[in-house]
């Protein structure tokens, strides 16, 4: 296998769905953090962001109020970036070829007047003889 087949074999099976890329390939769901490790990041982070303030208040050594402080900042970096992650999953879902229309737009979004006139663009606009034969006389 070449490097030029790798990325075709990570194409989605789904073709309704655009593939999209990361770093040159396709994002692969499969890849990082899911949601379980997220929300222990979440859980770890919260103890954290607690204990450090009481650290100081309890007068635990300087040490351990360091440690902590340090933890709270290392964890809000990987919460943080596994966020940004599963939000790219999220968006990576819902892109589709097909748009979806608001639930309650009672008039046309801005993607189907933009489809419309690119539907509209690929005809050929009437020559001047058509124009004046649909004119009534006079």
């Amino acid at each position: 296998m070449t490097q030029e087949d790798a990325p075709e074999d990570r194409q989605p099976a789904d073709r309704a769905t655009r593939a999209v890329e990361y770093k040159g390939a396709p994002l692969d769901a499969e890849k990082g953090p899911g949601l379980g490790c997220f929300w222990f990041q979440v859980v770890v982070l919260a103890i954290v962001v607690v204990l450090t303030p009481l650290s100081a208040a309890w007068n635990w050594p300087v040490v351990v109020t360091i440690v902590l402080m340090a933890m709270t900042l290392v964890l809000l970096l990987f919460v943080g970036q596994t966020v940004i992650f599963l939000l790219r999953l999220v968006a990576a879902d819902r892109r589709a070829d097909v748009r979806r229309r608001p639930l309650r737009s009672a008039t046309k979004t801005v993607g189907e007047i933009e489809d419309e006139g690119s539907d509209k663009a690929g005809e050929e606009p009437p020559t001047a003889d058509e124009d004046e034969g649909e004119r009534p006389p006079g």
